[in-house]
C-alpha cells in the first residue's frame, strides 16, 4: 500500500489501475479503497499477464470463462473499484457486466455496450503499422511522419544544428 501510495503522489495520478481479481488481488483493493486510494479494475485480456491468457486473444468466447469475468467484474465493484475496463471480450458479454454493476465500465475491444470507450493513443494515431487489433481504428497515419521527425532531430543533434543559439539561454 504504501508503494501505491507514494507512486499516486509523485506521479500527479488521481488513480490506480489493477488487473485481475484474484483473492489477494481483491484483498489489496480492498486495502487501497479502504485508505482513499482509487482504483479502476481490468478484467478480459489483461495485458500485464497475456502469455497466461495465451496471447492476445478475445477472452469470454467460452461460456465458464465468460461467467468467470462476470463473477470477477462483480467481485472488482464490491472491493471498492470506482470503474472497470473490459478488454478484448464479446461484446455481449460486456453488455452483461455493464448492467450486472454499478460502477462505470469503460471498453477496449468490447464493443458498443460499455459506458465508455478507450483506446491506446499509439493505435488513435495509426503509429504502429505491424500490429493493429480487431478492435483499433486508426484516426490518423502518424506512423512515418513521427518516425521523419525523430529522424530530423536526431541528424541536426548530430550535425550540431540543434540547439541553435535562438533556442538557447545566454
Amino acid at each position: 500500500i504504501v508503494n501505491n501510495v507514494r507512486l499516486l503522489i509523485q506521479a500527479g495520478a488521481h488513480g490506480i489501475k489493477i488487473e485481475g481479481a484474484s483473492e489477494e488481488t481483491l484483498q489489496v483493493i480492498r486495502k487501497l479503497t479502504e485508505n482513499g486510494i482509487p482504483v479502476m479494475g481490468h478484467v478480459g485480456l489483461t495485458p500485464q499477464f497475456y502469455h497466461m491468457l495465451g496471447g492476445f486473444k478475445v477472452q469470454g468466447k467460452a461460456p465458464q470463462v465468460a461467467e468467470k469475468i462476470l463473477k470477477e467484474s462483480k467481485a472488482l465493484a464490491q472491493a471498492g473499484c470506482f470503474s472497470l475496463v473490459l478488454e478484448c471480450v464479446p461484446s455481449q458479454l460486456a453488455q452483461e457486466v455493464t448492467r450486472s454493476i454499478d460502477i462505470p465500465t469503460i471498453g477496449i475491444g468490447a464493443g458498443p455496450f460499455t459506458d465508455g470507450q478507450i483506446l491506446v493513443w499509439h493505435d488513435v494515431l495509426g503509429m504502429n503499422d505491424t500490429f493493429k487489433p480487431k478492435f483499433v481504428r486508426s484516426f490518423a497515419q502518424m506512423n512515418g511522419a513521427i518516425k521523419n521527425a525523430l529522424n530530423a532531430y536526431v541528424d541536426a543533434v548530430i550535425k550540431g544544428e540543434f540547439p541553435s543559439q535562438e533556442e538557447s539561454f545566454s
